[in-house]
């Protein structure tokens, strides 16, 4: 071969970098063995009176806190013997094991001390997993201890996933021992909690009775910094006469004088505890002409509402949704605008959100909210492209979203958000909206229904119902597949004019279904879905006799404040 082909045939040949796995894997392995021999080792840390002998060069690489100690002007980067303050030996041994093998074992009686000891030692791998170790074992037994723990370090993760226990089961916790060792400020973050689940404001106060009882002397001074987080506004007159007269607060002359004020000045926007909503599946009567009126109910409970809003405050409604975090919107469309009404539940009444433009002929039909996002979504005439538009509430910012286009027409549609995404499907299309990416996503259809008539998310779940309810099928949204469930027994007297309403109570799948009575009176039936018998069950309940109107193939439901609805 000639020269100049030579240097063309190797320059034309690159190099390449080769990674020998076997090599990364065992390093480590080598080093553990070299330390389990003692061999090579060129320090001793002393903690607690016990001698650990190491090498600087593996403790440097583990830790930032070594590598500042062994490479700066620091005495210990001589020293043969270091002394390690604030360590216990226990972990520190632990912790040795874990530099020198990457192996980290955990349990509830040690995570404690090695969360401290990684934290000293900036050992960032050990201290995020006995985080995640503590956040997933908050229980009855453990919630105060690991709250006071992580509130002293800081702790994030821990201190939601304890406050969140705590607040679940408050009446629970605030009844035990543990409960009267919080500390004021921990006891203040609690109690000012939206999410105490409790029926009654009573049981806030005699909890803070509780504890400051626990160590009158030493706490009693205290009772007029707990007193404003008490929600008096949410206490009977009764109630409110029998806290100025206990013993607790006449023996604090602050206390009184605090109570007053609060009651006095009040609160502009009182928030009920989260015990003290009811979940409320929301219907419409359409036959109620310029006046609007919502239904309220609950069958499990016996509650049932209505509640009638003037045309100007509620005008015809195209949609309805709730959010993650309560908001119940609902969705107004004209020709050229599409508004958003949100619900004042303190005021039970409907107040403007949000106005859009929108292009001429368009009809925006459904609404749906994804976690606190709302997207309202138009199928075009020809059944051919699916558009939609997403509407921040906290900025009042609209966004124009990605389409979805179809092949050939498509009918009898379902569209729900379920998690953090939305789903649109067909008897022959099932595609997955990713609001991160802003992009739609083919799922797997049903295929076998002659058309879809209801639908609703449970969970990690979709599930979708034909017209007469007799065919049910629920999809899995994380394994991409579907199942068929056992149809309901449809009465005789079902109205085939009525469409069947979904709705999720209490976390099981109901049914709402119009029947025709006596004389011709439309009446309700609810059924409700029990999964371990693949069953649906009657659940033989009373509720006015007219018609009412499940949004887009489902019913929302909310939690909602009775008192609220009631006027009182």
């Amino acid at each position: 071969m000639a020269t100049a082909d030579r240097e063309t045939h190797v320059s034309a040949v690159r190099p390449r970098s080769y990674q020998d796995e076997s090599y990364l894997h065992g390093f480590l392995g080598t080093v553990c063995d070299l330390q389990k021999a003692a061999a090579l080792q060129d320090v001793v840390l002393e903690v607690e009176g016990r001698r650990f002998s190491c090498h600087r060069l593996v403790l440097s690489a583990a830790s930032p806190y070594f590598r500042a100690m062994f490479t700066s002007d620091m005495a210990e980067s001589r020293q043969k013997t270091v002394v390690l303050q604030g360590l216990n030996a226990c972990m520190f041994g632990d912790i040795l094991s874990y530099i020198y093998s990457g192996t980290l074992h955990v349990s509830m009686d040690k995570v404690q001390p090695l969360y401290q000891a990684a934290d000293l030692l900036q050992l960032d791998y050990v201290r995020d997993t006995c985080s995640s170790y503590m956040a997933m074992n908050v229980e009855r037994s453990t919630c105060v201890d690991l709250y006071k723990f992580a509130d002293v370090f800081s702790v994030e993760i821990v201190q939601k996933q304890c406050q969140q226990w705590i607040a679940r089961h408050f009446t629970e916790v605030s009844s035990s021992e543990e409960f009267c060792s919080l500390s004021v400020n921990q006891l203040t973050e609690i109690i000012r909690h939206d999410e105490l689940d409790v029926k009654e404001e009573t049981t806030v106060w005699e909890a803070v009775v509780r504890w400051v009882q626990h160590s009158r002397r030493d706490r009693l001074h205290h009772l007029p910094i707990l007193l404003p987080h008490i929600r008096f506004i949410l206490l009977t007159s009764d109630d409110k006469a029998a806290i100025l007269e206990h013993p607790l607060v006449k023996e604090d002359p602050g206390s009184s004088e605090v109570i007053r004020n609060v009651v006095q000045k009040g609160n502009p926007d009182p928030k009920p505890r989260f015990g003290m909503f009811t979940e409320m599946a929301l219907l419409l009567d359409p036959t109620k002409g310029l006046s609007k009126e919502i239904f309220f109910m609950n069958p499990r409970k016996g509650k049932y509402i209505s509640c009638t809003y003037k045309p100007e405050e509620f005008p015809g409604a195209t949609d309805m949704t709730v959010t993650s975090g309560n908001d119940i919107y609902v969705l107004i469309s004209c020709v050229d605008q599409l508004s958003l009404y949100k619900y004042n539940h303190a005021k039970n009444v409907w107040e403007q959100a949000g106005v859009s433009s929108t292009s001429r002929g368009q009809i925006f039909e459904y609404l749906y909210a994804v976690d606190e996002i709302l997207y309202c979504i138009c199928s075009a005439d020809d059944g051919l492209l699916l558009q939609m538009r997403k509407y921040n509430p906290h900025t009042n910012h609209w966004q124009e979203c990605s389409q979805l286009q179809f092949g050939k027409p498509i009918d009898d549609i379902a569209i729900l958000s379920c998690g953090l995404n939305l789903y649109f499907m067909s008897i022959t299309e099932m595609h997955c909206y990713d609001p991160g990416e802003d992009k739609w996503y083919r799922r797997t259809p049903p295929m076998v229904y002659p058309e879809f008539c209801a639908a609703v998310a449970m969970g990690t779940e979709i599930f979708c119902t034909d017209y007469y309810l007799t065919q049910t099928m629920v999809y899995n949204t994380e394994s991409d597949s579907w199942q068929k469930l056992k149809g309901c027994p449809v009465p005789e007297n079902h109205d085939e004019d009525g469409a069947p309403g979904l709705f999720v109570l209490e976390n099981q799948l109901h049914a709402l279904l119009t029947c025709i009575g006596e004389e011709d009176e439309d009446e309700c039936h609810i059924y409700v879905y029990e999964r371990s018998a693949d069953a649906w069950k009657d659940l033989n309940v009373s509720i006015p006799n007219k018609r009412y109107h499940a949004h887009d193939m489902h019913c929302p439901v909310a939690r909602i404040y009775l008192p609220y609805l009631n006027g009182t």
